[in-house]
């Protein structure tokens, strides 16, 4: 059985159909990026997987129905509180383990000390999360997500405000996450040459529906990115990695 599982999803906002008859799926330690021009639909669908906003549709995770206890999302713009610790901020990721006392126990604690150590934060536990570089920071909320301690992780543009180190610093930490501890990651993602170096699949979204699924190599082809993108583009072998380039017409 597939860690992930998405079957017919599909939103509609108003009049207006966001996503339609979505499906594919996740197996445990896979990572699959979703790509696609800007309002096709990404952010949209990892809100409908994290159970965040109405669809249709069945989202399952391990055979059960999607919500935060099996379902950690980072956003792409995540609200950084002032005069909070990275040790407070990581904590928040334990609220839906939270018990009916509405108060972390020990255990909670323990996690969030661990997923800290895990990522090298630990050091900085009792800085504020608004001191904090941009790497930094990125890390600081990829541990609030692992401290959910879900089987699935998704990542809506990841690295998008950081610059060319930390993005690949970023990468790398959660293609070492997922290997180590068997993620399943679903990640919306901007660069097209990152997602294929990163990701096992890829799933091209345009218009609310999947267009393309399957290995970098097999989505990544001039005539699928053209139509996708409604701009002529090319895809070039660069010592083994794909590279993207956008012609004249």
């Amino acid at each position: 059985m597939a860690r992930l599982t998405a079957h017919g999803v599909g939103v509609r906002i108003g009049h207006r159909e966001v996503l339609r008859d979505v499906e594919f799926a996740v197996q445990a330690g896979e990572w699959v990026a979703l790509i696609g021009p800007n309002g096709a639909g990404k952010t949209t669908l990892l809100r409908a997987i994290a159970d965040l906003s109405p669809h249709s549709g069945q989202v399952l995770i391990d055979g059960q129905p999607s919500n935060a206890r099996n379902v950690a999302m980072v956003v792409q713009s995540p609200i950084l509180p002032d005069r909070m610790t990275v040790a407070e901020y990581t904590l928040l990721g334990r609220t839906a383990h939270v018990g009916r006392a509405g108060r972390e126990i020990h255990r909670d604690h323990e996690v969030v000390a661990s997923v800290l150590e895990c990522l090298g934060l630990l050091a900085f536990a009792d800085r504020y999360v608004t001191s904090l570089s941009g790497g930094e920071a990125q890390r600081v909320v990829i541990a609030r997500a692992l401290a959910q301690q879900t089987g699935v992780l998704l990542l809506d543009e990841p690295t998008s405000a950081l610059d060319l180190g930390h993005r690949d610093a970023v990468l790398t930490l959660i293609d070492e996450l997922r290997r180590n501890d068997h993620l399943a990651v679903v990640a919306a993602m901007h660069d097209l040459t990152s997602a294929a170096v990163y990701a096992d699949r890829l799933v091209l979204v345009a218009d609310g529906v999947v267009v393309a699924s399957g290995s970098p190599a097999d989505v990544l082809r001039d005539d699928v990115l053209s139509a996708a993108y409604g701009a002529p583009l090319r895809v070039r072998d660069v010592d083994g990695v794909p590279i993207v380039l956008g012609m004249s017409r």
